[in-house]
């Protein structure tokens, strides 16, 4: 029997929306909230109640496979992505131009699809924030940096992001995404190209001092903790091959947790073989800080627990969406401030309910122009809020303790995601969907 969510249960998560936007704006009430401890006391106040309340109303269930078959696997893939790409070093001081900056991102970019936008956003993003350390602007690269490498970067295989590799589990074909490839090329390629004009005016007006610092400055490229580079490929084969399709008795109705769970399992021995292989010499060049990958558990903890009823009342009022586009925009709103991997599997139950076109072609039990919108929504939209994808609240926590004073919430997507990004993503559907 299916359990009906009151329109009220949606209070906890927009109260802990409101939290992550609000607090740090607070003057005394943003320090405090600065604190990892703080932030999880504040996901448990918000979070118990609700899991309480699905817990005496028969949704037990629900509530369980949350927080133990999403929230875990969510945060230890982003763990062990964190954790390896944190033990590889890459050392270099180059030259902080508007070139050498835009290269750096076209790297992500590409690797993003490959090793994941987490993996590539902790990979790079030390190197660029060491790059650009004499720059007087700073802040518009950090943002450029989440949109490209720690999201639109992710479409062409089901590792780029949690949402491609749900999509992969539910039918769609390993090399369908690279099917995408002009939405990819045209999104990035515009995306780089605002990123290189918009440096190259700030540029122009760095004071001379801190040019000729760049210049001063410059060391050569170095690498170490190579030993990482097996520990990751080790999570890409894990996320690939460790899973239902590939051991079909972690699929099993009755199989016991730590065999649906043996992929995460295999992550955990990962990060324990990068943290006892890696010199610790090479951790500390990297400036490697368990902070970040802490804050977003803490934070994820009380989004992932508050959202369970939010998804379930939006499953059982669903939105009237029929067309393409509006697959699109549904999607991508959601996943701007709903974890967009199971914001993609509601619509993609959405567009099963849907009649095929005649002629149309399937994928995934739906068709392929719909489960197209499903994926740029999801994968493009996380980037118009520190929420929106993993590793976005990675990148702004990095960059923070560099010394970059980031946007607030409200202010990342006033002075970026909504008036530059945005407009960037109605082109590409413009002109594909």
């Amino acid at each position: 029997m299916e359990h009906l969510i009151p329109a009220w249960m949606l209070i906890p998560f927009v109260v802990m929306l409101l939290c992550i936007a609000v607090l740090p704006l607070v003057p005394k009430v943003g320090e405090w909230w600065e604190e990892n401890l703080h932030k999880l006391f504040v996901s448990l106040l918000l979070g118990t109640p609700v899991a309480v309340w699905m817990c005496l109303n028969g949704m037990s269930h629900d509530i369980t496979h949350q927080m133990v078959y999403d929230y875990m696997p969510f945060i230890l893939l982003l763990m062990s992505l964190f954790v390896t790409t944190g033990g590889i070093c890459i050392r270099a001081d180059l030259r902080a131009t508007p070139l050498t900056n835009t290269l750096i991102m076209a790297l992500g970019w590409v690797l993003a699809s490959f090793m994941g936008t987490t993996g590539a956003a902790m990979l790079l993003i030390r190197l660029l924030l060491e790059t650009i350390q004499q720059r007087k602007y700073k802040v518009h690269t950090v943002a450029f940096f989440i949109a490209i490498v720690a999201n639109c970067g992710g479409l062409l295989t089901p590792l780029g992001d949690p949402p491609l590799f749900l999509l992969f589990q539910k039918g769609a074909p390993f090399g369908w995404f690279m099917s995408m490839i002009p939405e990819w090329a045209v999104t990035g390629g515009l995306l780089l190209l605002i990123y290189f004009l918009l440096d190259t005016w700030y540029y122009r007006r760095e004071p001379l001092a801190n040019l000729m610092a760049d210049v001063r400055e410059h060391k050569p490229l170095q690498l170490s903790g190579l030993i990482n580079i097996f520990w990751l490929l080790c999570v890409i084969a894990s996320t690939m091959f460790i899973n239902k399709t590939y051991i079909p008795a972690m699929g099993a109705e009755d199989a016991p947790f730590y065999l649906k769970l043996l992929r995460e399992w295999a992550f955990i021995l990962i990060i324990l073989g990068s943290i006892v292989t890696t010199k610790k010499d090479v951790r500390l060049a990297n400036n490697f800080s368990w902070t970040p990958i802490l804050e977003v558990a803490c934070v994820f903890l009380g989004i992932f627990a508050t959202m369970t009823p939010a998804l379930m009342f939006l499953q059982q009022n669903p939105l009237p969406v029929n067309k393409p586009w509006e697959f699109v925009y549904c999607t991508g709103a959601l996943s701007a401030f709903l974890d967009n991997a199971p914001t993609a599997m509601v619509f993609h139950a959405t567009a099963t309910t849907l009649p095929a076109a005649e002629g149309a072609v399937m994928v995934a039990g739906i068709q392929e122009i719909f489960l197209k919108a499903i994926c740029m929504g999801a994968v493009f939209f996380g980037s118009l809020t520190y929420i929106g994808n993993g590793p976005n609240f990675m990148v702004k926590s990095i960059a923070e303790q560099d010394g970059i004073k980031m946007p607030s919430f409200f202010g990342y997507m006033f002075k970026y995601s909504l008036v530059i990004f945005l407009p960037v993503y109605i082109i590409v559907q413009l002109l594909f969907i």
